[in-house]
């Protein structure tokens, strides 16, 4: 079996990462078109570095995102720099088949990730930084029920082009609040 269900919803489900599926990402990561909004855009990312970069985020709760239809891959959410002491963390989350993007994936994996982190890892708080001109993620992050917490004023530069970041934070309370009916 390649993938297991850890964390169910109704278009998709998160399954700990394969690092066997380092070849997909290699190709994601380096599609510029898919990598335009991650911070990693500018690095040069080979089959061996990517493998490498799963194998850690495999040791933490980074999961891969799996059509429930087909069992076929499209992305990864999960944390990156959780503290348990103060109960937070940082998420992380890309769509990597570009056939997924706008159809409700990335928010129901957000959903699913955000209701195992507050109600088994009994995190309070995660926040997120996204690109000011990303207002399809930006849509669906306050579909979810965050909430913008600040900005880093021309923090990226793409393209010539200096860009804000929008800090976006969402609390345990909240999150249960606007997704009462998962």
């Amino acid at each position: 079996m390649r993938y297991f269900r850890k964390l169910v919803g109704k278009k998709c489900y998160l399954s700990p990462i394969n690092v066997d599926d380092f070849e997909l990402f290699t190709a994601w990561q380096n599609d510029l078109e898919v990598a335009e909004y991650l911070q990693a855009s500018g690095n040069v990312v080979t089959l061996m570095s990517e493998k490498a970069a799963l194998e850690k985020r495999a040791q933490e709760h980074n999961y891969e995102i799996i059509d429930l239809e087909t069992d076929k891959p499209l992305g990864l959410v999960g944390l990156v720099r959780t503290d348990y002491v103060n109960r937070s963390g940082k998420l992380r989350i890309f769509i990597g088949d570009k056939a997924y993007l706008g159809k409700g994936y990335g928010r129901e994996a957000v959903r699913l990730l955000l209701g195992y982190v507050f109600d088994y890892l009994n995190l309070n708080s995660v926040l997120l930084t996204v690109r000011e001109d990303n207002t399809r993620a930006i849509a669906c992050y306050t579909s979810v029920g965050f909430k913008r917490a600040g900005r880093y004023r021309q923090s990226i530069l793409r393209t010539g082009r200096f860009h804000d970041e929008i800090v976006m934070d969402i609390l345990a309370e909240e999150f249960r609040a606007a997704n009462a009916d998962r």
